[in-house]
């Protein structure tokens, strides 16, 4: 099975900057890119956009709840209809920008605390699929929660990843945290490769956990995201298969 290294990206918004997109892409080989409603704007997709055609990326939507000010990390009481309604107008719009580049729609994955509650709510996981079913894409997700069960129980491709940024307990749950805390590069990458090769992960108190994943995610947000992407990119080329691109030396 060919790997793949996704990051959450293009969540500037017009005069604010958020991440370094453009030190870290080249050491990625799919992109989730925000769709203006925790951040991101018109102008900040179409660069990204741009920016992934430019290396080869794969560019899949991240839309959220909508929660620009909480950056889409706050939980909120939506309808299964209206939640749809909010994520078809997102990934549509980004849509629209690759269908300007010639380039395909590659998945849709939830941001934020939209992704938890899809992870654990049957109305929000189906709010999910019912958007992906408009669009013909897959959703990325997590393994061991409602992502899994439901959306292929829909019919809908599931792409299971591991977070190098993100804490998970000692019962496998991921730890949604509001702000990302700098990683050691070495470890993080340590740790992939102990994912890949042996599908294991560490917990929060060091315990082993399964992990089941075929994509690694860095945010691109997280402090030293570039480094933390250029370490994990080096570790794990070797299971990327064809999605590995060749990356000039630092």
């Amino acid at each position: 099975m060919a790997w793949a290294i996704n990051c959450d990206m293009g969540e500037a918004f017009g005069l604010y900057k958020c991440g370094d997109d453009e030190g870290i892409m080249p050491f990625i080989t799919v992109a989730n890119v925000a769709c203006g409603f925790h951040a991101s704007d018109p102008v900040v997709m179409r660069q990204t956009v741009r920016l992934a055609k430019q290396h080869g990326v794969k560019v899949g939507a991240h839309p959220s709840y909508p929660d620009l000010q909480g950056f889409g990390r706050r939980e909120m009481k939506m309808t299964r209809d209206e939640l749809s309604a909010f994520l078809v107008y997102q990934v549509g719009a980004l849509k629209a920008f690759l269908d300007a580049e010639g380039m395909p729609l590659n998945h849709i994955k939830p941001h934020g605390a939209l992704y938890g509650v899809a992870g654990r709510d049957e109305n929000v996981a189906h709010a999910m699929c019912d958007a992906a079913e408009v669009f013909g894409v897959p959703l990325m997700g997590m393994a061991g929660t409602l992502h899994e069960t439901i959306y292929p129980k829909r019919g809908i491709g599931f792409i299971p990843e591991y977070y190098t940024d993100l804490d998970y307990s000692d019962e496998g749950g991921l730890i949604i945290t509001r702000e990302h805390d700098e990683r050691d590069p070495v470890e993080a990458a340590r740790r992939v490769v102990r994912v890949v090769s042996e599908g294991k992960a560490t917990s929060i108190s060091g315990k082993d956990i399964p992990m089941k994943a075929e994509c690694i995610c860095v945010h691109s947000d997280t402090p030293g995201a570039v480094a933390l992407a250029r370490a994990v990119h080096g570790a794990v080329a070797p299971w990327l298969g064809n999605a590995a691109r060749p990356v000039a030396a630092a």
